[in-house]
């Protein structure tokens, strides 16, 4: 997904707005990696898994964060490369035999 210099600063404003509103001052929002989980999803799935994968995305990196030593960063990294290796299994794989054992936060 391309955006140029002036999308970016509307979205960094806007994350930079929400969070003030949400009261999560110290909140530093990746667009660049949010957007690119929300492509992954609407090309995998269809453009309408895009809001979903990335709200689902961002509240099991919330839970992981905030009930383990991770760093949100980290959390949010691993939640989203989960995901985008979901999006990117053919829609007929199954999960391991056990579940998707190594996709735990």
């Amino acid at each position: 997904m391309t955006h140029n210099a002036v999308d970016e600063d509307i979205l960094n404003q806007w994350t930079r707005r929400l969070s003030q509103a949400l009261q999560i001052l110290d909140l530093d929002v990746d667009n660049h990696l949010v957007l690119n989980v929300a492509d992954e999803a609407a090309h995998a799935v269809s453009p309408m898994a895009a809001p979903i994968t990335t709200f689902v995305v961002g509240y099991a990196a919330g839970l992981a964060a905030a009930n383990s030593a991770m760093a949100s960063h980290a959390a949010i990294a691993r939640a989203a490369d989960i995901v985008i290796a979901v999006c990117r299994q053919p829609a007929n794989e199954a999960p391991d035999e056990t579940g998707w054992v190594n996709t735990a936060q």
